[in-house]
């Protein structure tokens, strides 16, 4: 290992939010009791995880619409205080069976059901889910700057668009994204190539990496077939983990922290005990060249 070691700071800021740069995700929480959450949560908040991310379509074909949601105000409900010590995302724009929604309308609508199921006056970072292609840019600017003037929702930002996309709509906007939501891990690296990352960068936005293990196959318990991808990176992130004493997943998520666009991982493991030792994320030292070696694993291909 080279003297160069890349350090993870545990703190990020997104918009005027200062929040742990480990998040919980709380998509799978429909169906699950209030103690049950409530742990989820207190193992979150340990390790500093103060950021809680849900959407209004979470538990849709379960619990029905907004099913995750609703856990989560029940939560809320059941301990005072807990609302203020979260940074709270939620997503509108997806609308079973029509695909997405993005009218004006409707993102207010849904916006206002989020509110209603999460006991909350606020949302604190209002993401669009995906982009709904017959939906206009100044549309949906207006349907988020008419929530933002109500007082609805402090922030917004985009989840899953692309970097075209997120230009087209802020430059309707009077007032700044502060957020961007993609697929990115070291199975999901199209957002190092595409210009996701480059214009998060470009417009000071915090990068919301969901599926940051690669829906759980970034893990010592999933056994790939020999000679793919998930084989190639698993054993470069095997090495590293022997050499730091932890888990692969632990450096799978040090190397998605490890980009310079205030990233922010979102975990959504539902064990409690994984979820308090994914801190253990922050005490990986990954230098230039082992964050290099798990991209070229992740290629396939040399770096050119």
């Amino acid at each position: 290992m080279t003297a160069e070691t890349q350090q993870i700071s545990r703190i990020g800021t997104v918009g005027p939010f200062e929040v742990g740069r480990l998040a919980y995700g709380c998509w799978r929480f429909a169906g699950s009791s209030v103690p049950e959450a409530t742990a989820k949560i207190d193992a979150a908040l340990q390790i500093g995880a103060t950021m809680l991310d849900t959407a209004a379509i979470y538990g849709f074909g379960q619990q029905g619409f907004g099913g995750a949601e609703a856990v989560l105000g029940e939560v809320y409900a059941a301990h005072k205080g807990l609302r203020e010590r979260t940074v709270l995302v939620t997503k509108a724009g997806i609308h079973p069976p029509v695909p997405y929604d993005s009218r004006a309308s409707n993102l207010i609508e849904s916006c206002e059901g989020s509110l209603a199921r999460l006991r909350s006056d606020t949302i604190d970072v209002f993401l669009i889910h995906r982009p709904d292609l017959l939906a206009s840019f100044d549309e949906v600017a207006a349907a988020l700057a008419q929530l933002r003037r109500d007082g609805k929702i402090r922030e917004a930002g985009v989840s899953n668009f692309s970097h075209t996309q997120l230009r087209a709509l802020q430059a309707k906007l009077d007032f700044p994204l502060v957020a961007t939501q993609p697929e990115f891990s070291p199975l999901a690296i199209d957002p190092l190539e595409d210009g996701t990352l480059d214009v998060a960068q470009e417009f000071g936005l915090a990068t919301m990496a969901w599926s940051p293990l690669g829906g759980g196959r970034l893990t010592t318990a999933h056994q790939p077939e020999a000679g793919t991808q998930e084989a190639r990176v698993l054993s470069v992130l095997d090495a590293i983990a022997t050499r730091e004493g932890v888990d692969v997943d632990h450096v799978a998520l040090a190397w998605v922290l490890a980009h310079p666009a205030n990233v922010f991982a979102l975990i959504g493991t539902q064990n409690v005990d994984r979820i308090r030792a994914s801190a253990q994320a922050f005490d990986v030292k990954l230098s230039r060249q082992d964050w290099y070696d798990v991209l070229v694993a992740a290629r396939g291909v040399p770096m050119p």
